[in-house]
């Protein structure tokens, strides 16, 4: 494996390519974050109900788990620059139509569900093409560097997002937010050069299959332990009843609230400047760490030192969520890789819809930090436990394939070699797989 510029942002920076699509992925965020205010001002100014500025909200992100499912595989039977850009234009249509004076709320709705479907083939596609534009010793960089960009694109327009909403109104900031659509299409369509559709290269075999199907071990171990990420999430949920239970201010629920994003910041930051190879204990270990520091707001009653042990959890998994994805990267076919990298996505947003719930469920009968606690205590016994599962697992693909190679005589972990001569890897040597 090349070890130039290995971990350094400016490494996966000096790729053209990667600079055009990180430039239209940051941007379309931003506008999202904008989008999503807007439509919260838009549907409670004119309702007053609450009720249903929830429903607008949650129409930004429900509709990802059915698109993740059926639309993903769209960047494996296309060209995956023509499946950003056309989802990207007609992403940049719908979000202008809802810009329309007095449009009806189920069409508003309808709109803004469909809208939201369509950025899971957007994703897949954009992650599937990644591998392909940055060479193997820079691709866990360039999803630091994502990573970094986005949770601070997120913070951005959620913190100037009312400001600027207020300044020009709900109407002209969705306006806005299609326009961002249509300039991150412009930036792909003039920096991402043209590839063909990758199940021309290659056809479907019955390896392939149980790959995506999550029957092979190399990728359902690194796939289970990327779910685990639903369970982190929690203490954003209970920010709210956790600052009340510990007597804090309504202020430091947006600050209790920021911690894991402020966290998973510095965690891409650190992913992406020192990268292991692809491990599948280099995704496992910082995982069970994560937990580590929710379940010790067990024995720290306040809100100070939740804020510390919030982000901690925030970084570390993290960490454990791009060199998961780095593994299963190595492992997939590059026909498949849109495929899994939807499916994966879809299933971060389910495990996390899923462990709100439980959560909140768990709080009313342990209170809030007793819920926060749980999920970690939880999320580090499931990531031991994955640990588990694969050291009984490797020994039998090794000797069924021969395709997991050992890292060494005393590391009981999955190393992938990018060389031509791996399973996933393209004509040009580049990591040919992607999740």
């Amino acid at each position: 494996m090349r070890k130039e510029g290995r971990g350094h942002f400016t490494a996966a920076l000096a790729s053209a390519e990667f600079r055009a699509m990180w430039l239209a992925e940051a941007l379309s965020q931003i506008g999202d974050q904008l989008a999503r205010v807007a439509l919260a001002l838009l549907v409670f100014g004119r309702t007053n109900s609450a009720l249903l500025t929830a429903l607008t909200y949650a129409l930004t992100f429900l509709p990802s788990l059915l698109g993740g499912l059926l639309l993903s595989g769209l960047g494996d039977r296309f060209p995956r620059r023509t499946v950003i850009v056309v989802t990207d234009v007609l992403r940049g249509c719908l979000a202008a139509a809802m810009a329309i004076p007095g449009l009806p709320l189920t069409v508003l709705w309808c709109l803004v569900g469909v809208l939201t479907l369509a950025g899971s083939p957007f994703k897949a596609a954009q992650m599937a093409l990644l591998p392909d534009v940055l060479p193997e010793g820079r691709y866990q960089a360039g999803l630091g560097l994502r990573q970094v960009t986005m949770q601070t694109a997120q913070l951005a327009g959620f913190g100037l997002g009312g400001l600027l909403v207020t300044a020009i109104g709900p109407s002209w900031a969705l306006l806005l937010n299609g326009g961002t659509f249509f300039v991150s299409a412009l930036l792909v369509i003039t920096g991402v050069h043209a590839r063909p559709a990758s199940r021309r290269d290659r056809a479907s075999s019955g390896g392939e299959a149980n790959v995506v199907r999550g029957r092979d071990p190399r990728i359902a171990i690194p796939f289970a332990v990327n779910c685990l990420l639903g369970l982190i999430v929690v203490p954003e949920g209970l920010a709210a009843p956790y600052a009340h239970e510990a007597g804090a201010s309504v202020v430091m629920v947006g600050v209790l609230m920021m911690a894991d994003p402020v966290g998973s910041v510095f965690g891409g930051w650190w992913a992406g400047r020192s990268s292991p190879p692809p491990t599948t204990r280099s995704a496992i270990v910082p995982m069970a760490l994560a937990g580590l520091p929710l379940a010790g707001c067990a024995v720290t009653p306040g809100y100070v030192w939740p804020i510390v042990w919030w982000g901690l959890s925030g970084a570390l998994a993290t960490i454990a969520l791009i060199r998961g994805q780095t593994v299963i990267v190595a492992v997939v076919p590059d026909a498949r890789r849109a495929t899994v990298l939807g499916r994966l996505n879809a299933c971060l947003y389910t495990t996390q819809g899923i462990a709100l719930v439980a959560a909140g469920a768990v709080a009313d009968q342990l209170g809030p930090r007793g819920a926060v606690a749980a999920s970690g205590a939880l999320t580090t016994v499931l990531a031991i436990g994955a640990a588990l599962v694969w050291r009984e697992t490797r020994p039998e693909k090794r000797a069924a394939g021969g395709e997991a190679r050992s890292a060494g005589p005393d590391r009981s972990v999955l190393t992938i070699a990018h060389d031509d001569s791996s399973p996933g890897s393209t004509r040009d040597g580049h990591p040919g797989a992607g999740a």
